[in-house]
């Protein structure tokens, strides 16, 4: 059997295989190293970063759902100067290639955290989580109205020199719309999806289980709705898309790739096995080589319609 090539490249980021980790399910990298080694993947996307420490939401904020679980989270870590103190300097020991997802409240804080990330090396680029409220304009999401989505990306665009990939939320009319918004504000690749909203009740107490009521739903049951989207949005724009959601096997995976992305992201797998960025992974090149498949590329888009 041939060794097939896995290597993509992403915006100038170049990585020995698609697979890369979601933000928000991996820690900062190094909570995984025990269970999966870090250089048999492609890139590590970190929890999303804020200017300052955030808390998060009260608990209970994670909930098992049929398919797949709620999170709300809500965004919680240990802020820009942490990060560069206290994570920066074990991220630098990894030969895979770090990419910081960040995100802030106001038009201010993605720039200020932008053009902070731009002075760490170790940073490879910046994934921009526009699915967060401006609260300086009555709490419109970022990632919702294509006007606000444009004047956000153009801000981090203008703040660092690093390739700048914009994460969509599905929870919008026209995807599309959106992604055409981002790229014309200067996004270099998109990822897509982020979580669906959505909530459970106890039916017991007659409450809402998640303490915020509303959670982002993840896993297999949004896969639909996430191949649909990338489809959609890569026979749209001509830079490269990382599909997102319900990526539990190799052939999920290679799925995402024939209906137009570049490269995948592994998120609610995480929790079920720490590993499964990297079994994925191998799994993948297995497929290529039984197959005959010489590079990963050739899948890229071939989706027949």
């Amino acid at each position: 059997m041939i060794k097939p090539d896995m290597s993509v490249e992403i915006a100038g980021i170049r990585m020995r295989n698609p697979v890369m980790t979601a933000s928000g399910t991996f820690g900062y990298g190094e909570e995984f190293a025990a269970y999966v080694n870090l250089e048999e993947i492609g890139a590590i996307i970190t929890k999303g970063l804020s200017l300052l420490p955030r808390a998060g939401n009260p608990t209970p904020r994670i909930v098992e759902t049929p398919g797949g679980m709620l999170n709300a989270i809500g965004l919680q870590n240990v802020g820009v100067e942490a990060f560069v103190a206290r994570k920066v300097p074990y991220l630098r020991t990894v030969a895979t290639p770090v990419i910081v997802n960040l995100f802030g409240n106001t038009l201010e804080e993605y720039g200020e955290l932008a053009a902070r990330l731009d002075r760490v090396p170790e940073v490879a680029g910046v994934e921009v989580n526009i699915s967060c409220p401006n609260v300086k304009h009555g709490g419109i999401v970022f990632g919702t109205d294509p006007a606000a989505a444009y004047e956000v990306v153009k801000l981090v665009r203008d703040s660092t020199i690093k390739p700048v990939i914009v994460k969509l939320s599905p929870n919008v009319t026209d995807v599309v719309e959106m992604a055409k918004a981002c790229v014309g504000a200067g996004a270099d690749a998109l990822s897509l999806i982020n979580t669906l909203t959505g909530m459970a009740v106890d039916l017991q107490k007659r409450r809402p289980v998640l303490a915020n009521i509303t959670g982002g739903l993840s896993g297999p049951a949004i896969k639909p709705v996430a191949l649909r989207m990338v489809w959609q949005v890569a026979k749209a724009v001509n830079v490269p898309i990382i599909g997102i959601g319900g990526i539990m096997s190799a052939s999920d995976a290679l799925e995402f790739m024939l209906v137009g992305a570049t490269a995948v992201q592994i998120g609610t797998a995480n929790f079920l096995d720490p590993s499964a960025a990297q079994t994925i992974a191998r799994e993948m090149e297995r497929y290529l080589a039984e197959n005959g498949i010489a590079s990963v590329k050739e899948l890229i888009g071939a989706l027949e319609v």
